[in-house]
């Protein structure tokens, strides 16, 4: 180096050294972050081929976050599944990008009471993705074959019980698929709404307190729920998050347990009591190879200052329900939730938006339907939309600008697809007249005057091919409803969801 340059060199190093000489090292912690973007090393694609592009965009915008921002995120309760995430709005006048959730009982409440909640869970997930935000999901699962209590989640199990859990053929290997199958129901209403989810299974299984954790082949375990989830129920929206507890004196090192990066789309670590040794994330940084990380839960906000400057690669973290308030005053609530490092819902919603704008030539979803001022569909539609499915209650109200209240029909046309190869129940439910047509057939056709008459009509169907769909409905006097359900032996009844529909081209 010559003279000059050494020369230049020390007379830009020198002053700033003098200068953060004179500030406390608490105030040189909070000088701005500079947040340069880091593009990952290689592409990152979900370990599912099949992937859903809403689960493929999460991915892909958590990798590229990696170094940049960190995503905050809020975690509530089977039973109030918003309460947690609303308080933390209400104090810090900010909304968590990420909304944890859990689909495990643990109350000892009645079947139908579980099933009411978890369909809460489901419609506020649903509603939540739709508002511009990231789901996960957790399952503290009790031992199958025993009640819904938390001393079932955390049950003591021998190695060689739970040998019995991961082996096919056995009655202990039947409830695991039980208790699968129907947490997939769920899950299945999540993918037909187009919501991605962060899937964290069996979470610290390196530590002893669940009866998952702690075993030699884990792994088993995990390929189980996989497979059942992916290959038998089609769950393609999901990214499969692999979260330990952080390696401290009660659980092991993250090694033992690790199913291997190609059966892994996120790694994510649990850190309690404001533990955030930078070992946690050198191990879990190593092993992710490149794949974003996260702090799986925490009981504490971590520092963002000292996230960013040292730990750069978490990209998101999620406060345990009631810890946000018994763990954190609101001061550091809403000094956290305000920092320019963690990534604003508004900021998130705007990436929503360039994703939007640059898929605007996708295929729409739902179906084309014709509005038309009068009983029997004739002359020119006095209204065309596309409606994403067909579940009206329009009371004695007009559906629509420029259509009468009484005295009115409507046609929906384009293609349904169904999942499954098998044979198809379909169900209306209309006040007044209505008829159905699936691949050309006539399977419902009660074209009268009724008041919320169900009718029904089957058909065998192909998985994945598109069918032609007509529906036709009209309005007669007072209330008008109609809406469209379907099931089959693996689909349960509901609503036909938009994906399954598209409108003509």
């Amino acid at each position: 180096m010559n003279t000059y340059r050494k020369y230049r060199l020390y007379t830009t190093v020198l002053p700033i050294i003098f200068i953060l000489s004179l500030l406390p090292w608490s105030e040189v912690r909070s000088l701005p972050v500079t947040q340069t973007p880091v593009g990952p090393a290689a592409e990152i694609t979900p370990i599912n081929p099949d992937a859903s592009p809403e689960a493929e965009d999460l991915l892909s915008y958590l990798t590229n976050l990696s170094g940049t921002g960190l995503i905050s995120g809020q975690h509530d309760y089977l039973e109030s599944p918003d309460e947690f995430n609303k308080k933390l709005k209400s104090i810090s006048g900010q909304s968590a990008v990420l909304h944890g959730y859990e689909l495990g009982a643990i109350g000892n409440q009645p079947k139908s009471l579980i099933a009411q909640q978890r369909q809460w869970v489901v419609d506020s997930a649903i509603s939540w993705h739709e508002g511009g935000g990231i789901v996960a999901m957790t399952f503290h699962q009790n031992l199958p074959g025993t009640s819904d209590e938390w001393k079932n989640v955390k049950m003591g199990l021998s190695q060689e019980k739970f040998d019995a859990y991961v082996t096919p053929g056995t009655a202990e290997y039947n409830k695991l698929i039980a208790d699968i199958d129907e947490i997939a129901v769920y899950l299945e209403q999540l993918q037909e709404a187009g919501v991605p989810v962060l899937w964290r299974p069996y979470h610290e299984m390196n530590g002893a307190w669940f009866w998952w954790g702690e075993k030699n082949n884990f792994v088993k375990l995990w390929d189980i729920m996989y497979s059942r989830l992916t290959r038998t129920h089609g769950l393609n929206n999901l990214l499969w998050v692999w979260n330990p507890n952080a390696p401290n004196e009660s659980s092991d090192e993250y090694d033992p347990y690790f199913p291997g990066i190609d059966k892994v789309d996120v790694l994510a670590a649990d850190i309690y009591n404001n533990d955030f040794r930078q070992s946690y994330y050198d191990k879990l940084l190593r092993l992710a190879q490149g794949k974003p990380i996260g702090i799986g839960e925490s009981g504490e906000l971590p520092d963002p200052v000292t996230l960013s400057q040292t730990q750069s690669k978490w990209v998101y973290t999620m406060t345990w329900g009631k810890m946000l308030t018994e763990n954190n005053n609101n001061q550091k609530i809403t000094s956290f939730m305000n920092n320019k490092y963690i990534v604003s819902r508004d900021d998130y919603i705007v990436n929503l938006a360039s994703k939007v704008d640059k898929t605007a030539t996708v295929q729409a979803k739902g179906l084309r339907a014709q509005y038309f001022n009068n009983i029997d569909l004739t002359g020119g539609a006095d209204l065309i939309r596309n409606d994403s499915k067909i579940d009206f209650n329009w009371h004695q109200n007009s559906p629509a600008v420029g259509i009468q209240k009484d005295l009115f029909s409507v046609r929906w046309t384009g293609t349904i697809k169904p999942l499954y190869s098998e044979r198809y129940t379909f169900i209306s439910s209309s006040d007044d007249g209505v008829r159905v047509w699936i691949g050309g057939r006539l399977i419902i056709d009660s074209w009268k005057k009724q008041s919320g008459d169900s009718r029904e009509g089957s058909i065998l169907l192909k998985a994945g091919t598109p069918y032609d769909i007509k529906v036709e409905y009209y309005e007669d006097h007072g209330n008008a409803s109609i809406g469209l359900q379907w099931k089959s032996a693996s689909q349960k009844q509901g609503v036909i969801p938009p994906s399954a529909l598209t409108p003509p081209k």
